[in-house]
């Protein structure tokens, strides 16, 4: 009950009244209160935070360009591979007549020979850490999605070598955890595709797509779209794995079909070595070296091979 008008609250129903207050969500700060920031009306808002956050670590961190490098999550490492492949086979010869065993052993050798990928992101990952960073710039840096399989592989390498490398993680129904090679700080996590679809492309001065799923596809097509219409500049796009993209991807039959033109078949290279993809973007680079005639011009996203080895800023 409540005092007459006449009377003066005690110290301690103040305190009480003003904890009360301190306790209640609306006197929280809007951009503390998360129920308030996950409202439907603050998605704008959310949106600005998701390109912002990653952009200004990333500018902390002087992360001037980089590879992307998409592929299928499912992928193992040749250890993984051939402990399953060896469990399966050993479970299938001490049961020959089953047809479950059989199919599990004929997915693990598919996986075993997949393997190879795995080992080629981690090599590729690897050659462009060595060659790329060092104490002034970071170039070329590796940003995966984050997950497992031929992204693990990336990061993996990256830091084998002791380079840093980016993971942009995303929110699944089916929560996935990063991979343990993102630099941690370096690892971003994010809720809307569409933002981490730009920062996959705002530094990107390459794409390399290992043999995948519909997020790999997903992810390659939408960038030869952006080059083929213009609005990203050309850049080298590799896929690793003639035998899997040939099948999957008849260039050919699209051009003659009239749904591409011949000129956009040359818009992807296909290599089976971490060394080829390498030298193909190295001489893509020297090949479209931007011709700035004023610092005005120069653009910071614009890459500059020194020597065919490390971009160096333009002076």
């Amino acid at each position: 009950m409540r005092p007459s008008n006449d009377s003066e609250l005690t110290d301690a129903e103040k305190t009480h009244l003003v904890q009360k207050i301190r306790a209640s969500r609306a006197y929280l700060r809007a951009y503390e209160d998360l129920e308030f920031m996950s409202k439907k009306d603050l998605r704008p808002v959310r949106l600005q935070l998701e390109l912002l956050k990653p952009e200004l670590l990333l500018r902390e961190h002087k992360i001037r360009s980089t590879i992307v490098v998409f592929g299928s999550a499912r992928v193992l490492s040749p250890a993984r591979a051939r402990a399953q492949f060896d469990q399966a086979r050993k479970a299938a010869d001490a049961d020959p007549r089953s047809d479950a065993l059989r199919r599990r052993l004929k997915h693990a050798q598919m996986r075993l020979t997949q393997s190879r990928y795995y080992e080629e992101s981690r090599r590729f990952a690897a050659l462009i850490s060595k060659a790329q960073q060092n104490d002034k710039t970071l170039e070329f840096v590796i940003v995966t999605g984050g997950g497992p399989g031929i992204m693990e592989a990336a990061n993996r390498g990256c830091w084998e070598a002791g380079s840093k490398s980016i993971g942009l993680n995303i929110t699944l129904p089916h929560e996935q955890d990063p991979n343990p090679y993102i630099t941690p700080e370096l690892s971003f996590q994010f809720h809307y595709f569409s933002l981490r679809k730009m920062h996959f492309m705002m530094r990107a001065k390459a794409l390399v797509a290992f043999p995948g799923g519909y997020g790999t596809f997903d992810e390659l097509f939408e960038t030869l779209t952006l080059v083929q219409t213009g609005k990203k500049r050309p850049l080298p796009i590799v896929l690793f794995g003639k035998d899997f993209w040939s099948r999957v991807v008849d260039w050919n039959f699209l051009a003659e079909q009239g749904m591409i033109s011949w000129e956009d078949t040359r818009l992807v290279k296909m290599v089976e070595k971490a060394e080829d993809a390498w030298d193909h973007i190295q001489r893509f680079w020297r090949e479209h070296r931007p011709q700035a005639q004023s610092k005005e011009q120069m653009s910071a996203d614009e890459p500059v091979d020194n020597g065919g080895t490390s971009p160096k800023k333009r002076r």
